[in-house]
């Protein structure tokens, strides 16, 4: 599925649907004491389709003129031209409420309700008229559009048996091929169409993330992941590095294989670079680096996880899913910096070798861990995963991603994601960073008092503290593998994948990160 940028007048443009933005509209009138009060208007067509609604018999005008469409927002009327048309076969007016309200995210609703409706009429071409006011830049709007409607088109249907023919490679955008954005008259298209390749790149991230995350456990085992993470590299110029087998063991990564024990399916340990540095400085400046939990089932292990939900752990290396897709939008956009992604991708079963409650492993930092509970098993592999980081490339900035806590989803929900760390800084930019994608960061505390909980009477530290704070004292674990490395921990147990939030997001893995972290980086190089 491609995205272009189109001048012309709507009705020039070929479309198998036409999607209308309309604006509601109130108008002041004196009340009964002389108070100004607000009442409810008809809503106008945009000038840009006046005359091609007046050309296709006038229905569009008629439905405003209607008591049933307001121009709310959310709403929608799809209509048929009174007149044939040769080029525009369908219009959806879709309400975005009143102007001054319309944001970033109203407009990716619009264009994921616009490729939804034309992904399940099975129709190829889709145009959407960009709405026009003074609060919205030409380039955001444009941005927001393509997120919305390269993420609405999205479905994971590898393993349907309908018939069609099957390849490596599913294609998630059925037959949906061409999203056209009309910006009539656009004086200076460039910045535009730039916004809109850069919202492209970071989408189709979001996709593979969400395809990785959705991909049922027995087609993407720890080998399989780091398989596809090749791939990745192949195809974008990103250098990739796999740890497996005899040379875990060898780089002490302790942690990673006692989770990895128990199951048929080896641990692995994938590194992806990014090379993107342009400039004698720039190539000696410390790397950022992106780390993410790769658990591809979780059982729970010895400490089993009730049989009701299991099927969704999956989902558990949603945050490794996400480090793959950042790289490859990364990679694609070829951002000038040197950028790592990081994934400790395991397998926890409760085999004859699995490790057990009561038992204390080591881990790369030399620390000793008591396990208490074997499902806390997510920041074991992360333990490892950051001390590599800190250890090998010591980043300039340290982010890490997990499906690692149900006390986040508890506090949050599944509308915002933890942020915690050590950096009041770093947290202020990933906030900012999520705030312009649509991807709510939310600041969590980290107290001593979390660490100490912590702290274990045999070990070093255990892996499993009180059911209270949960999430901080799990954050508060993986603290202690940092060091002085600026640093922030996303907890998206909540958001990595859930029911539909959004027309924009279906039921399955969201991909939560990708965009935001993608913004974060672009962000960084042009301080």
């Amino acid at each position: 599925m491609k995205v272009t940028v189109k001048t012309q007048n709507p009705g020039d443009i070929p479309s198998d649907l036409l999607v209308i933005p309309v604006f509601s509209t109130t108008s002041p009138t004196q009340g009964k004491r002389g108070q100004s009060t607000k009442t409810k208007t008809s809503p106008s067509l945009p000038r840009a389709v006046a005359a091609l609604d007046k050309a296709l018999g006038g229905a569009g005008q008629a439905a405003l003129e209607s008591s049933d469409f307001t121009g709310a927002a959310g709403q929608k009327a799809l209509i048929y031209p009174v007149k044939n048309s040769s080029r525009v076969s369908r219009i959806l007016l879709y309400g975005l409420g009143p102007a001054e309200k319309v944001d970033a995210e109203a407009l990716r609703n619009l264009a994921g309700t616009a490729a939804d409706e034309a992904r399940t009429r099975k129709l190829a071409k889709l145009s959407i008229l960009a709405p026009s006011h003074r609060g919205l830049s030409s380039e955001a709007c444009a941005g927001a559009l393509t997120e919305g409607a390269v993420l609405g088109a999205y479905r994971y249907e590898q393993y349907k048996s309908n018939g069609a023919k099957k390849t490596s490679r599913p294609d998630n955008y059925g037959p949906l091929r061409q999203v056209a954005l009309i910006f009539p008259d656009l004086k200076k298209p460039a910045p535009v169409r730039s916004q809109v390749s850069t919202a492209e790149v970071a989408s189709h991230g979001q996709n593979l993330a969400r395809d990785l995350s959705n991909a049922p456990a027995n087609a993407l085992p720890p080998a399989a992941l780091a398989r596809e993470a090749r791939r990745v590299a192949r195809e974008t110029g990103l250098v990739c590095r796999v740890i497996r087998g005899a040379e875990l063991e060898r780089g002490r990564f302790h942690a990673l294989r006692a989770v990895g024990q128990g199951s048929q399916n080896p641990p692995q340990f994938i590194v992806l670079e990014h090379r993107g540095a342009r400039t004698a400085k720039a190539r000696k400046a410390a790397p950022l680096c992106i780390v993410g939990k790769g658990i591809t089932f979780d059982s729970g292990g010895i400490s089993l996880k009730p049989s009701g939900g299991m099927q969704d752990m999956k989902h558990d290396m949603s945050g490794a899913a996400t480090v793959v897709g950042t790289m490859q939008a990364i990679a694609q956009l070829n951002l000038p910096c040197h950028v790592v992604g990081i994934i400790a991708a395991a397998e926890n079963m409760p085999g004859g070798r699995a490790y057990r409650p009561g038992d204390v492993i080591g881990s790369r930092a030399g620390k000793t861990i008591e396990i208490t509970n074997t499902d806390a098993e997510g920041r074991l592999v992360l333990a490892d995963a950051l001390d590599y980081a800190v250890d090998v490339f010591k980043p300039a900035a340290m982010i890490d991603l997990a499906t690692l806590t149900g006390a986040c989803m508890i506090a949050l929900g599944e509308w915002a994601t933890g942020v915690f760390g050590n950096s009041d800084e770093l947290s202020k930019e990933m906030a900012d960073a999520g705030q312009s994608t649509g991807e709510c960061m939310w600041p969590m505390p980290l107290f001593p008092d979390h660490l100490r909980i912590m702290k274990s009477h045999i070990a070093d530290i255990k892996n499993s503290g009180a059911r209270e704070a949960g999430a901080s004292t799990a954050a508060a674990f993986l603290k202690e593998f940092v060091g002085e490395t600026p640093w922030v921990h996303l907890d998206i147990a909540g958001t990595g994948w859930k029911s539909p939030k959004n027309s924009y997001q279906k039921t399955g893995a969201t991909g939560v990160g990708v965009r935001t972290l993608v913004a974060w980086v672009k962000d960084r190089v042009q301080q």
